[in-house]
């Protein structure tokens, strides 16, 4: 499945493609953030959401470093994605301003959380949400989740697997983290996959269920165990790829696949 779909050309529909745009890892950083903090919903809806988003920016460090709160709440006063309004999209670019300033880059701030003893991201990202979240003063947020709630931080982890791995899809740019304390961006796509294939018996796809998972796939590869998300989940975004096939060609090569869990999903 790596091999044979881990390419660019199957990449859209997806807000990943936004981030190709971008060289400078200051900007890509925070394209990033947008794109994946949007990246709920019918896809079409997402794609044009980052895109109306973008559209305002031509450098998003240089127009962040240059933005007030006040003109940040007039360029996006108008904005709506689903729950997110153009009030919280103004607050949270405001606060990637206010981290950029304190920090020196989105990165820097991460890895200030992070330490060599830690096994996985998750205090990193907890830390992380919780620099960015300053400027909500505790109110909810549809942009930010953190790991502390119990939630499988589907649209963190996913921004974290585009900037911290690096191949024909993800990007890269935040090369001083390693992928081996990443975390399976866990969706409906991949936790249907990872019951099939007994990855997970796990009845709720929350945090410990995406830990779960990505312990099963650190079996496979210690150093990259987020490595096969983006092929797996094409399963279900594609119309041209079949679970079905899938499912049969692993149990032909002596994979576990459970039918049963299969069929209810």
């Amino acid at each position: 499945m790596y091999e044979r779909y881990n390419r660019r050309e199957f990449v859209h529909p997806d807000p990943l493609e936004f981030l190709y745009d971008y060289e400078d890892p200051r900007d890509r950083e925070i394209v990033g953030l947008i794109a994946s903090g949007l990246a709920y919903g019918g896809v079409g809806q997402i794609l044009k959401s980052v895109r109306a988003v973008l559209d305002l920016m031509d450098s998003p460090h240089r127009f962040l470093m240059a933005s007030s709160r006040e003109s940040l709440s007039e360029a996006f006063g108008g904005f709506k994605h689903r729950f997110t309004t153009g009030d919280e999209l103004a607050r949270v670019l405001f606060a990637v301003k206010q981290v950029i300033k304190r920090h020196g880059s989105l990165r820097t701030c991460f890895e200030r959380g992070l330490s060599e003893s830690h096994p996985t991201i998750l205090p990193a990202a907890a830390f992380f949400v919780s620099e960015l979240s300053a400027a909500f003063g505790g109110r909810p947020r549809s942009l930010l989740a953190s790991p502390e709630a119990g939630s499988a931080c589907k649209r963190l982890n996913l921004f974290l697997r585009w900037m911290v791995r690096c191949d024909a899809v993800d990007p890269g740019g935040w090369d001083s983290i390693p992928r081996s304390k990443l975390i399976v961006p866990l969706d409906t796509h991949m936790y249907r996959i990872a019951l099939c294939l007994g990855l997970t018996a796990r009845k709720q796809a929350n945090l410990r269920t995406a830990c779960e998972i990505t312990e099963a796939f650190r079996a496979i590869e210690p150093q990259d165990p987020v490595r096969y998300d983006f092929a797996l989940t094409r399963l279900g975004i594609r119309n041209d790829l079949s679970p079905e096939d899938f499912l049969r060609s692993c149990a032909g090569l002596g994979i576990r696949s459970d039918s049963k869990a299969h069929s209810k999903k």
